[in-house]
């Protein structure tokens, strides 16, 4: 294994609205072996999510934004295929956050061991990753779900929505979810098995779509779209509703600050809480999330969707395809082979 080079893809320029192929360059670098206490990773999968748009802009926010010039970051499953940490040997599958990149070397704690007994190992990336953890934060902790409520869940066939709308259904919840197309709206309802799915994009009227589809209101909203959708919520939401904040795509790529909700105010007289979250503040619930997650998946009670893009030099092209709605579940990109040695 010598002289490794390592196609990476780094940030251009920073992005103005909506993110051009042209913010972004595909660029090469050497790859040294691995020094005491350091393995060296051969990516196999990676993740685009539509937080990284926020970190591509020079602002302070909950991450460090990502440096011009420099390689991208975000979810990887790889394979070790160096080490000099007696933490972990070659052959083993990890994750890690050195995504948009073939290798990657560094010590071995920034590198969590995955179990591909329990599921796909590119299922760590979504269902079983940060997306699913982030369902279960925000639906189980900040929506404080209880069994028999009635569920909204925006963007309900992507990556989030998907394990959001399935565990509430695993709870027995009554779950209405939305989404872009008639596919994705087939999908929730016969795979899925959500009780019913709105095409925001062709049902008329959002707020009586939802209305007719709640006629006593709205326990739990789960927010990944922003915008009309939670104006709606709020407008259907029961007396001490919920509402898990958990992204607004909708306005990811505004170049100017739009008016909040223009019904907040009945967030007072409903006793409403809206309450933003991040996920990397919810690591305790690991445990309970794979407990959960391993029995329902057992149990044939979790699907998912993915939408793949080959080769490194296309994850921009994946990333950009998240703001059209072009994916279909959990957008991911195929580095290599699933073992890399």
């Amino acid at each position: 294994m010598t002289n490794l080079v390592s196609k990476e893809i780094r940030l251009k320029a920073r992005p103005v609205g909506e993110p051009k192929p042209s913010d972004f360059e595909l660029a090469t670098t050497d790859v040294r072996q691995p020094g005491d206490g350091e393995i060296l990773v051969r990516n196999i999968w990676m993740s685009v999510d539509p937080y990284m748009r926020g970190r591509m802009m020079d602002r302070e926010s909950y991450v460090p934004p990502f440096q011009i010039g420099e390689a991208l970051q975000g979810g990887a499953i790889g394979q070790v295929i160096a080490s000099k940490s007696p933490k972990l040997a070659v052959g083993d599958y990890v994750q890690s956050m050195f995504g948009w990149r073939e290798y990657a070397l560094a010590k071995a704690e920034a590198f969590q061991k995955v179990d591909p007994a329990l599921g796909p190992i590119e299922a760590y990336l979504g269902t079983l990753g940060m997306p699913g953890m982030t369902a279960y934060a925000g639906l189980m902790k900040i929506g404080e779900l209880k069994d028999g409520e009635t569920v909204f869940v925006s963007a309900a066939s992507g990556a989030v929505g998907t394990v959001v709308c399935q565990l509430a259904k695993a709870h027995g919840c009554y779950v209405v979810g939305s989404a872009g197309s008639d596919e994705k709206c087939e999908w929730l309802e016969k795979v899925a098995g959500i009780d019913k799915a709105i095409n925001y994009k062709t049902c008329g009227d959002l707020d009586k779509a939802v209305g007719a589809a709640f006629p006593k209101g709205i326990d739990v909203y789960f927010e990944n779209v922003g915008g009309k959708h939670l104006e709606v919520a709020i407008n259907h939401m029961r007396p001490f509703g919920r509402l898990a904040l958990c992204g607004m795509i909708e306005q990811y790529n505004d170049t100017a600050p739009r008016p909040g909700p223009s019904n907040i105010i009945m967030a007072v007289g409903k006793s409403l809480k809206l309450q933003g979250f991040i996920v990397s503040n919810h690591l305790d619930i690991i445990p309970a999330f794979y407990a959960e997650m391993g029995k329902l998946i057992k149990a044939g009670k979790m699907h998912w969707q993915e939408t793949v893009e080959h080769g490194i030099e296309n994850a921009p092209k994946a990333f950009l395809n998240l703001f059209s709605g072009a994916n279909a579940g959990k957008m991911l990109v195929k580095i290599g082979p699933d073992k890399a040695i």
